[in-house]
């Protein structure tokens, strides 16, 4: 939870204001930086720091971010939501923001090999903006601002 009293609509807002600021950039496995690129967990939990909702300095997978938040999962999802694709041995395998009720931003179309902004291109991965289901329906959705009044 934020050290100060703002409301949940107010970060939800500043979150995916911020997370719009990274469209196009180049996807980069492992990636936790705004100038060098992010991998899928390394932006949301750039966005969700940026809000307070997440200590400095942490670093969690995509299987991570859903273990932290798998007690507030929703069965439909909205602004600022996190949706989770699964493997099938049950391991949250990528993670995006939805910003808005069927649009999600993410980092993605790499893995990795991609390590670099030259071989993001060749393989189409950077930020992007998808519909929802895209990647399928084995997603779990939750929402990290649940508990902010």
């Amino acid at each position: 939870m934020p050290p100060f009293n703002v409301s949940s609509a107010v970060l939800r807002d500043a979150a995916i204001k911020y997370a719009w600021s990274f469209l196009g950039l180049p996807y980069r496995w492992g990636g936790d930086d705004p100038i060098r690129g992010f991998d899928c967990s390394g932006l949301v939990i750039e966005v969700l720091q940026s809000v307070g909702l997440l200590p400095h300095n942490l670093d969690l997978t995509a299987n991570g971010l859903y273990l932290r938040y798998q007690t507030r999962t929703v069965a439909r999802g909205y602004q600022g939501c996190l949706c989770l694709w699964f493997n099938l041995s049950g391991v949250a395998t990528h993670v995006e923001l939805l910003i808005n009720d069927f649009q999600t931003i993410g980092a993605s179309g790499g893995g990795s090999s991609t390590t670099s902004p030259d071989a993001a291109a060749v393989q189409n991965a950077f930020i992007k903006i998808r519909p929802l289901g895209y990647r399928g329906g084995n997603c779990k959705i939750v929402d990290p601002f649940l508990e902010i009044n």
